[in-house]
Formats: C-alpha cells, structure tokens, sequence
C-alpha cells in the first residue's frame, strides 16, 4: 500500500510539473503553437520527466510486467538523474526563472530526480541488476540524441546549447556528447554496484 500511496504522489508531481511546463511554454512563445509544441517535446528534460510520471502511473493500477522487471526503474532512475546533474552542471547558470517558473524548473530538475532516486532506494530488484542491461539502457537517450541532430539540421532548433550544432560545429557536439555518454556508463555501473551491494 505504501508503495502504491508513493506511486500516486509522484505520478501527481510528474504531471503537474509536465503539464504546467507545457502551460508555460505555450503562454510564452513567440512561434507557432504547433512549432512551440514539436519544440517542447525535443527536450530530454520533458520526455524523460513524461517516462517517469507514466511510470508511477502504471505503478499506482500494478503497473505492467514490464515496468516490473528488474532494471526498467534503474534505466529511468538514470535517465531522470542525468537531467538533474547535466542542469545542475552546465545549465543552472545560463537563466534565473522566477515565480511559477522557478518552481516548475525545480520539480524538473531536482525535486522530481531526488523522488524518483528514493523510489529506486526503496523498492527497485537490485539483486537482478546486471552490466548486461547497460546497452539496452543506452538506447533511449543515443536515439534522442540522434533525432534531435536530425531535426536540428533542417530547423535549426538545437534544445541544448550543448548540442548546438550552428555555434560550436559537430566535434564539439560529439565530444560533449561523448562525456554525457560518460556520465551515463559510469551512473549506470554505479548504480549496478551499490544495488548489488545493498540486496546482500
């Protein structure tokens, strides 16, 4: 019970926090609505905030067998802390939101990061846990990467200043994208390590 009372707090969080950063975006763009939107959803920010609040969804109605197995709530535990450091690194000093803004920019890339890492702590299988997932982890985040390179190239719409093709050229893109790929191999065996170490 415990853990479903969890699930439908985080799930509530998640889409509160989604929905108004949608909310916002849309009040406050100067494009099209229908760019505006294509735009919002090219942030790694709002997709893997949108997988994590699916998550406790699915978990708050038993979920299904595959957000149960073991490794599916470590993969997003990754995914969802690689926003958080990547913000808390590089992006926090590039702009100062205020207000509902502010809040809203919190819940994305801290609050909603430290929840879902004590939702992990708590419930995930870690004695299942195993290096051999890493690669299946890594296509999510490799397959963004790819699509928003895509995309940048016939728009010239890059959603992070660190994967601005048009300002820094392709080498610096790939070498800052070698290290949050990095960060992700290391966050992953990492996290096999200390799950390992903590079912025994």
């Amino acid at each position: 019970m415990t853990q479903r009372i969890l699930s439908l707090l985080f799930a509530i969080i998640g889409w509160f926090s989604v929905i108004t950063q949608y909310y916002l975006m849309v009040k406050n763009s100067q494009i099209s609505f229908p760019e505006t939107t294509v735009r919002f959803f090219s942030y790694f920010t709002i997709l893997t905030n949108l997988i994590v609040a699916i998550y406790f969804t699915l978990q708050t109605f038993n979920g299904l067998p595959k957000t149960k197995k073991p490794g599916t709530l470590t993969a997003i535990t990754i995914y969802i802390l690689i926003v958080g450091l990547v913000y808390q690194i590089i992006l926090r000093s590039t702009w100062n939101p205020t207000g509902l803004q502010r809040l809203i920019d919190e819940l994305l890339h801290t609050i909603i990061p430290a929840l879902v890492l004590i939702y992990w702590c708590l419930y995930e299988n870690k004695n299942h846990l195993t290096y051999r997932q890493i690669p299946s982890w890594a296509i999510y985040p490799l397959l963004y990467l790819f699509c928003i390179l895509i995309r940048g190239y016939f728009s010239d719409f890059y959603p992070y200043p660190f994967v601005n093709v048009v300002d820094l050229g392709y080498l610096k893109v790939l070498i800052s994208c070698f290290w949050i790929l990095v960060l992700f191999v290391v966050l992953s065996m990492l996290f096999i390590r200390i799950g390992k170490s903590l079912s025994r």
